[in-house]
């Protein structure tokens, strides 16, 4: 019995020609699908970070008029160097601060180009990143 068994298992040579084939157009039919949706995974995630950025420098704005009072110029990136590392953001982006004596309003104005898509912030709040969903080119905040 074992002989029998032995013996059969000597005759098998592997795999035929065609089930190779097949095995490569079905990798082929996968990395064609996977692909494009990995490329937009790669630019969703740049996006999120430039806008993850945009929102730091916001909060180092908040930083900055806790430590030196509202300024009566919108900040800049000089201004806000010590409060923000290095966003990714274009270098001549500005916080405009606006208060009302009960609220104070932050609102950032920046370019980024990420990729094949770029980014506004026209006075965009940290509530206008946060509902940004677009895709393509765009601008985020109310521009007012």
């Amino acid at each position: 019995m074992l002989q029998k068994l032995g013996k059969r298992l000597k005759d098998q040579k592997g795999l035929t020609l065609i089930e190779l084939l097949a095995v490569i157009v079905i990798l082929g039919i996968i990395a064609a699908i996977a692909i494009p949706s990995i490329g937009g995974i790669i630019q969703k995630s740049r996006e999120d970070g430039v806008k993850s950025d945009a929102i730091q420098v916001l909060n180092a704005a908040k930083t900055y008029v806790a430590a030196n009072g509202i300024p009566t110029q919108p900040l800049t990136a000089s201004d806000l160097k010590n409060y923000v590392d290095d966003p990714n953001l274009d270098s001549n982006y500005t916080v405009t601060v606006t208060s009302d004596g009960s609220s104070t309003t932050f609102k950032l104005n920046a370019t980024k180009k990420v990729g094949n898509v770029t980014l506004t912030f026209n006075n965009a709040t940290i509530k206008d990143i946060d509902a940004d969903k677009g895709k393509g080119d765009r601008t985020i905040g109310s521009g007012s």
